[in-house]
């Protein structure tokens, strides 16, 4: 099945609010409260299953750890219809969290509405916001695909993020994020059941 890529977003959109349950602690997390003193704070789509995710969490959790001390916040959220992928429930999330040794919170978003209200797409589909939670950098995490000989290195977003950090305007080139695409209820505006 071909990638699907993220769609594009004009960059100093206002972040959706957020208040998603983290199956791993049972907390309900607010986006706001993540990005409560924070220079910066990455949105991330994920899957537990979707192999684009899985080639750069790893990578993605090392930038999560790398930033923390500079203000940057990450929060993760897996928005895939259950009823579509059985392994995207909440016990199944709070599991991968744990197995995966994530630092960040990874949220549950059951009703989908937050995908809804961000325009997501894909998986990974990254979201990066200034301390304002106003849209910085909505791309890819690198050149790195499943199959591909391209180092998992998380370069254009890494990039992205020490731009913002030193105060440069928001890139104008934006490679889209391409990945599974996430997978919707059957009756979703956006498609039928889907079992790819």
């Amino acid at each position: 099945m071909p990638a699907t890529p993220s769609n594009p977003l004009e960059p100093g959109a206002p972040a959706p609010a957020l208040a998603l349950p983290e199956p791993l602690t049972g907390q309900i997390v607010e986006l706001e409260d993540v990005a409560a003193g924070a220079s910066a704070v990455l949105v991330a789509f994920l899957s537990n299953r979707c192999p684009y995710v899985l080639l750069i969490q790893d990578a993605l959790n090392a930038l999560a750890r790398d930033y923390r001390h500079r203000g940057v916040r990450v929060v993760g959220i897996n928005s895939n219809a259950q009823e579509v992928k059985a392994e995207e429930n909440a016990e199944q999330v709070a599991a991968h969290a744990r197995e995966n040794g994530f630092v960040f919170p990874y949220l549950r978003d059951e009703s989908q509405d937050v995908a809804r209200a961000y325009d997501a797409a894909c998986t990974p589909d990254l979201y990066l916001y200034d301390g304002s939670l106003h849209l910085y950098y909505h791309g890819q995490f690198d050149t790195a695909r499943p199959g591909s000989d391209a180092p998992v290195t998380g370069a254009d977003l890494r990039s992205a993020i020490d731009a913002l950090l030193a105060g440069e305007p928001a890139p104008t080139r934006q490679i889209p994020s391409v990945g599974c695409n996430i997978k919707w209820r059957e009756g979703d505006a956006r498609g039928v059941l889907e079992a790819a």
